[in-house]
């Protein structure tokens, strides 16, 4: 089942994100602890995460470097960042969602400026 942005996540679903490579396993962080743990406390993820609502990240306390893609209202991609642990992101004004993944995944998956980001339940 494939949802737009903005509707409800169901609790304990399995997600997944279709990419220009193909399909990625997906995690979503929808709740204000959720957001708030992000990537902390993890060597690594496999897939990526979907933080919404969320304009901005850090990387403060995080063990490796992560892609930041900005999505807006309906997930497109705004703008794509490499960010190294100990950073802060700036917020990016129409931003409503980020995807979060290792660095590197994202381009190899394809997503950048411009690309959509369509999730499967």
């Amino acid at each position: 089942m494939s949802r737009a942005a903005g509707a409800s996540w169901a609790a304990g679903a399995s997600w997944a994100a279709s990419t220009v490579a193909g399909t990625v396993p997906l995690e979503i962080a929808d709740s204000a602890g959720a957001r708030a743990k992000g990537l902390l406390g993890r060597d690594g993820i496999t897939g990526a995460l979907l933080l919404s609502p969320a304009s901005s990240v850090h990387t403060l306390g995080m063990r490796f470097a992560i892609d930041v893609a900005y999505l807006d209202r309906r997930l497109n991609v705004l703008a794509v960042r490499t960010m190294r642990p100990g950073r802060i992101g700036l917020p990016r004004v129409r931003a409503r969602h980020v995807l979060e993944a290792e660095a590197g995944a994202l381009a190899g998956w394809g997503v950048g400026p411009g690309a959509r980001i369509v999730l499967h339940e």
